[in-house]
């Protein structure tokens, strides 16, 4: 347990701050990530914070289980402080990455702990390649270096698509980064899974590359593929999301109103909300 308490208290401090975001708006609300909080206001905290809240208790729960499940093995061979700048360089560039991507979306928002989770367990995978991984999707072991590469390809597919709820880009850029970090720690590792890691680390440094030089080529035309409308898991993110344009709309109608009729027209419920929201 001592070899491993680096863990557990990522742990602990995720269930404690994202039972806050859960149970308090205002809270998930200042520490979310947000593309115009970050590059508008300089808020620059949110590119960690918002790995410390997540959507859902089953958004927390998987990311946990999969920390302990990589992360103990991890922080026992490369030491507390190195599984830390793992984990924090990990969830940072997948938040970075996010950021890029999405930087022309100023209300695109996103929450968890996934980008550091990917990074720590591609870590685990460029150490442990031949390893065995049984993941909470896939029910039967299969090899470290072969989970990796099919999670890349479906990560990448995924970004194209859009398809869901889920940060892909962001897990993309954690494990990418955790993989890279991790070699550096450990340079030997590069010499000895060279193969495994270049199949890793090449398609995605190029898919990368295609999202800053050639945008377009992410887009996927679903009606050719058959697609039906894009489905949603609704969490206190979309929840959120969804009252923040219901109250824009309200607004606008209130001043539509005004610029109409005049202030006088207004009801007392009209005016209260209008005064409540301009605090904001």
């Amino acid at each position: 347990m001592e070899q491993n308490i680096t863990v557990w208290l990522l742990v602990a401090t995720n269930v404690l701050i994202s039972y806050k975001g859960l149970t308090n708006e205002a809270f998930f609300e200042k520490y979310m990530f947000r593309i115009d909080s970050i590059l508008l206001h300089k808020d620059y905290k949110r590119l960690i914070t918002s790995g410390f809240l997540h959507g859902d208790w089953q958004h927390l729960i998987v990311n946990m289980i999969t920390l302990v499940l990589f992360g103990r093995l991890m922080e026992s061979v490369m030491g507390s402080a190195n599984f830390l700048l793992i984990y924090f360089s990990s969830l940072i560039a997948g938040d970075i990455l996010s950021l890029f991507i999405h930087r022309n979306h100023g209300d695109y928002s996103a929450i968890g702990a996934s980008g550091a989770v990917c990074g720590v367990m591609f870590s685990y995978i460029a150490m442990f390649p031949e390893a065995g991984v049984q993941s909470l999707i896939i029910p039967i072991p299969i090899t470290s270096w072969v989970y990796g590469v099919l999670y890349v390809a479906y990560s990448i597919f995924s970004i194209k698509a859009e398809r869901d709820n889920v940060g892909h880009d962001a897990h993309l850029g954690g494990a990418l980064v955790g993989m890279l970090v991790t070699i550096a720690l450990a340079p030997y590792i590069l010499k000895e899974n060279k193969v495994v890691i270049s199949l890793i680390v090449i398609p995605t440094v190029v898919f990368i590359y295609l999202i800053v030089t050639r945008p377009h080529l992410l887009i996927i035309d679903w009606k050719f593929l058959g697609s039906k409308s894009k489905q949603h898991n609704y969490t206190i993110e979309h929840r959120y999301n969804e009252e923040k344009v219901n109250r824009q709309e309200e607004i606008d109608r209130i001043l539509d109103k005004i610029g109409n009729r005049g202030i006088d027209s207004l009801t007392t419920k009209e005016l209260e909300f209008l005064n409540e929201n301009s605090k904001k």
